[in-house]
């Protein structure tokens, strides 16, 4: 017989933990749904009519279930008392210091999350990890567990990693590749699995919730998004290939989709990958890799990640020849600052690098995104790396504009840096007469049509093409 889940908690109320657990209470009106989180203004903003996260579809599942069986609060010890099942969900950002430093999780949060729930809990609870965590992440959780367990209250980890993107999660929530649950191979660890199992199975065809041990489970996810990203630096480096040789990346890359055991998906030549995943999990594993001695493996790995760096740094350097050579005092126009459409996270786009280098050239820049904040924008452009503090930055150097008409006006150069919809409408004949002459337009994400711009009187530059 199996644990029947009535409350679940969720330790974060990020990107991965608010859509999930908004879902969940969704497809499962009986079970009460918490999700907590130390930061009240997040909190706040989630019970609020402007949600923190912009996410298609997530409105409708929140305002539906909120203040009936979901609560989004700042009361974490309630929260974990109550719960039978406790999801943990918060960030695994990269560690900036000590060993391991520029590619190992920094596990501080998960640590700290475990700890509390071991100290508050006053009755048993099956504890998930659902964070992006490095392969073994669940033996520390439980070894912090057991050392608090007692004939009372027994603690059960499971591993349940989340397979979303962005601009698509609820989608991708609502109909699942398939539902991951990696366990103990033990009987209280079956009795686990099917607990969550069984919350899942009221929307989730059975046979797509696959049950592993813990070690599967956590190396699958970073394998999945591996496996992905080499996939994208793969036509990258074949989009280099065809601007030297006149080849269309486009018309490449249909073909190889066309062979069913490459398939289509996720072969779109870009300026570069982004987002809080990609990059992240493959530096994972590229120190999983050296730690258990496997150095071989690891470079392989890492070369994903050079080689997404360099599809940067070659777009910047193509603007920077064609525009004669310099852009000091250029104005610059990038359309786009979210590492992808549909959503406002930044983390790790590639509009970031793009901006910076542009910075430090001495451009001006004006950058205009649908969804991403100018103080966002701000806060991302002022990290480490560039030499500029925020008030400099927008004296000197960067303005954020409300629209791409605006952003175009008086601009040397277009850089389409995010594949929104709305830059595939633009009235492009009003932008070209705002524009300096020459004009030009670069387009990172292969979405304008090349030949109506030349016509009008652009000179147009598309990654991938000659």
């Amino acid at each position: 017989m199996t644990t029947q889940v009535k409350k679940i908690c969720c330790l974060g109320a990020g990107y991965v933990g608010g859509p999930t657990c908004a879902v969940i209470a969704y497809k499962c009106p009986h079970i009460q749904v918490t999700i907590v989180d130390l930061n009240e203004t997040r909190i706040n903003a989630w019970n609020s009519d402007n949600l923190p996260i912009y996410e298609p579809g997530l409105d409708k599942v929140v305002f539906d279930r909120r203040g009936k069986n979901l609560f989004f609060t700042t009361e974490v010890e309630k929260a974990i008392n109550e719960a039978d099942l406790i999801f943990v969900s918060v960030n695994t950002p990269t560690k900036k210091a000590g060993m391991g430093a520029g590619y190992a999780a920094d596990l501080a949060y998960i640590e700290s999350a475990t700890r509390q729930i071991a100290e508050v809990a006053r009755s048993s609870k099956i504890v998930v990890e659902k964070s992006t965590v490095p392969c073994r992440t669940a033996e520390s959780m439980r070894t912090i567990l057991e050392a608090n367990s007692h004939d009372d209250i027994r603690f059960d980890i499971l591993s349940n990693p989340e397979f979303l993107a962005e601009g698509t999660a609820i989608n991708d929530l609502m109909h699942p590749d398939r539902v991951l649950i990696g366990g103990l191979q033990t009987p209280e660890g079956y009795k686990a699995q099917q607990a969550l199992a069984e919350i899942y199975e009221q929307w989730v065809p059975k046979d797509k919730i696959i049950t592993t041990n813990l070690w599967s489970s956590e190396l699958s996810k970073l394998a999945a998004n591996a496996l992905l990203a080499q996939r994208i630096s793969s036509i990258n480096a074949l989009s280099a290939i065809c601007e030297a040789t006149g080849a269309d990346i486009d018309e490449v890359a249909y073909a190889c989709g066309c062979d069913s055991r490459i398939g289509p998906r996720f072969l779109k030549a870009s300026v570069g990958f982004g987002g809080s995943c990609f990059q992240k999990d493959i530096l994972n594993l590229v120190y999983l890799s050296e730690q258990l001695n496997l150095p071989e493996v690891a470079a392989y790995w890492k070369q994903v990640v050079d080689l997404n760096e360099y599809q940067k740094k070659r777009f910047v350097s193509r603007i920077i020849k064609t525009l004669f050579n310099t852009i000091t005092n250029k104005r610059i126009a990038v359309l786009g600052f979210a590492f992808k459409k549909d959503t406002g996270d930044t983390r790790e786009s590639a509009a970031i690098t793009l901006c910076k280098d542009f910075i430090q050239e001495n451009a001006r820049v004006n950058i205009y995104d649908p969804k991403v904040s100018e103080q966002q924008i701000f806060y991302d452009l002022s990290e480490p790396g560039v030499t500029y503090d925020i008030k400099d930055l927008v004296k000197k150097r960067v303005t954020v504009v409300q629209s791409a008409y605006e952003a175009s006006a008086n601009a040397d150069a277009i850089v389409v840096a995010t594949e929104w919809d709305e830059f595939k409408e633009l009235d492009f004949e009003r932008i070209y007469k705002s524009m300096n002459k020459p004009a030009f337009i670069f387009d990172g994400r292969l979405i304008l049509d090349a030949e109506k711009l030349k016509s009008i009187g652009f000179r147009v530059h598309t990654i991938g093409r000659a």
